[in-house]
């Protein structure tokens, strides 16, 4: 996916508001500011937002020396889905269709994403997004793969949203391999996160190599993209995933909320849908 327009005052807001949680001052914010806008000048269009992404953050990281600015907001977020994950297994358990409801629970959430100024109530939210219709809904192409598999390559997205990964995984057979970010950005799941939200238990679980808040394949590590290129299935998560893979060449599905107008225009729906999208399958 290309960069848009609208996506350029996002990066900017982003920059501001992860800048005002690491800044030691006003001189060092407005530094942030500056060189964002700096970069910002020397975007191309052709490339992914997830790219530029990785900039924004390594200026952030420079500048302020602060690695993880969201550090206790993904542990507040992990244990805060923790909390809801017993109501939430009953809900799969009881379920006339334990997999279809794992895949709703698991793209519920995609909600908790800081990168997205946006509000949410993660409670209320999963109990709107399990009665909520999809826009795009691949679920018997994804239920006849996810079967069949004997590896399946699930990439992560966001601290706390890795919880709920968990409990569509729970769901799944075959070997499980999650992928995280190497370092980390905005409030994307590094190793220690997905250790912390259970992952380790029931997943191999390994680092991508990307330092974007997404995945871009010529920044992934040997590892990763030999399991990409061998897995049986591929899961991707979230937004920013969306971002770098959905151009590639070989089968996979993608697991989302639209919680922006960009990608909810790049993927021809509406803003809030929720979307099980296979491509070239």
């Amino acid at each position: 996916m290309k960069t848009y327009f609208d996506c350029i005052p996002c990066f900017m807001q982003q920059a501001l508001k992860a800048g005002r949680m690491t800044a030691k001052d006003d001189k060092q914010l407005k530094k942030i500011l500056d060189e964002t806008g700096c970069l910002i000048k020397s975007f191309s269009l052709e490339n992914t937002p997830a790219e530029y992404g990785a900039e924004v953050y390594r200026v952030i990281r420079e500048i302020t020396g602060v690695e993880d600015p969201y550090k206790e907001i993904k542990k507040q977020s992990i244990e805060d889905a923790k909390k809801l994950y017993p109501e939430l297994k009953q809900i799969i358990e009881k379920s006339g269709n334990r997999l279809l409801t794992a895949v709703r629970i698991a793209i519920a959430g995609n909600i908790i994403d800081f990168g997205v100024n946006k509000k949410f109530s993660l409670k209320e939210d999963v109990s709107k997004i399990l009665k909520q219709d999809f826009a795009v809904s691949d679920f018997e192409k994804f239920k006849h793969a996810s079967e069949k598999a004997k590896t399946i390559l699930y990439i992560g997205d966001n601290a706390g949203e890795s919880v709920f990964d968990k409990l569509l995984i729970e769901e799944l057979n075959g070997k499980i391999i999650y992928a995280v970010r190497e370092i980390p950005v905005i409030n994307d799941a590094i190793y220690e996160d997905a250790v912390a939200s259970g992952l380790d238990e029931v997943a191999e679980i390994i680092s991508s190599g990307v330092k974007a808040p997404g995945t871009i394949l010529n920044q992934c590590n040997s590892e990763f993209i030999k399991i990409f290129n061998n897995a049986d299935l591929v899961i991707s998560k979230g937004q920013g995933n969306y971002e770098g893979l959905s151009d590639v060449k070989r089968p996979l599905f993608f697991l989302l909320k639209a919680k922006c107008g960009v990608i909810a225009g790049d993927l021809q729906v509406n803003e809030n849908d929720i979307i099980l999208k296979g491509i070239n399958i």
